[in-house]
């Protein structure tokens, strides 16, 4: 059985910071690139950042400077570092894990960022 496990979701106030973490099992993790998205009240799912087995990393335009991603293949972890957060970050976000030959998708129930005051 395949899981994605997000956790470190909260209520943060605006400027600050928030690490999120997604726990994989179920498949062979360096067969998969990795990544994190959200999902805002009435949008739709967007990619925030990504990052390859090999540790090549990809972000939105609005992550740039502000979040950093990271995985750890020997835990099986995806991580994404949130700072200087807005209130446009208000969102739900989730983990994915992407297999490199057949695209297959896996997706966590995702965890709630709420930026506040």
């Amino acid at each position: 059985q395949v899981l994605l496990e997000e956790s470190g979701g909260a209520l943060v106030q605006p400027g600050g910071s928030l690490r999120l973490s997604c726990l994989v099992s179920g498949i062979i993790f360096d067969m998969y690139s990795t990544g994190w998205y959200r999902q805002a009240p009435g949008k739709g799912r967007e990619l925030v950042a990504v990052i390859s087995r090999g540790d090549n990393k990809g972000y939105a335009a609005f992550a740039k400077g502000r979040f950093s991603i990271s995985r750890d293949s020997a835990e099986n972890t995806v991580d994404l570092q949130m700072s200087a957060l807005r209130p446009e970050d208000t969102a739900v976000y989730f983990c994915n894990a992407k297999n490199i030959l057949n695209g297959v998708d896996y997706w966590g129930q995702g965890t709630q960022v709420t930026v506040s005051s």
